[in-house]
């Protein structure tokens, strides 16, 4: 059976359910990075240590831009970022929606 994507703003495409906070923060990035095509989340896996705060960590480029891991009330999220954005500009971005939640 094949999940129909779910668009929002037509960049976040959701395959899956989102992290708490999560959603809010790429909805924030997105409004404020128009050089971002897409984010496709995937799926939500329990883990130990992340608690707190959202915090996003780009960790390796893909094909059309970066995957970056979002932590956040016991789970852990890949986020699949479309974009021509260098690591480091993407990071600042990252950082700055974090800080405006």
């Amino acid at each position: 059976m094949q999940l129909k994507l779910r668009k929002l703003q037509g960049k976040l495409k959701i395959e899956h359910s989102i992290i708490d906070g999560v959603r809010d923060l790429l909805e924030d990035l997105l409004t404020n990075t128009p050089e971002i095509r897409s984010i496709i989340p995937g799926v939500i896996r329990p883990v130990r240590d992340a608690k707190g705060d959202v915090k996003v960590r780009v960790t390796v480029p893909t094909t059309n831009g970066w995957k970056a891991i979002a932590l956040s009330a016991g789970a852990r999220q890949e986020l699949f970022i479309s974009t021509a954005l260098s690591k480091e500009e993407l990071e600042l971005r990252l950082r700055t929606a974090e800080q405006r939640q």
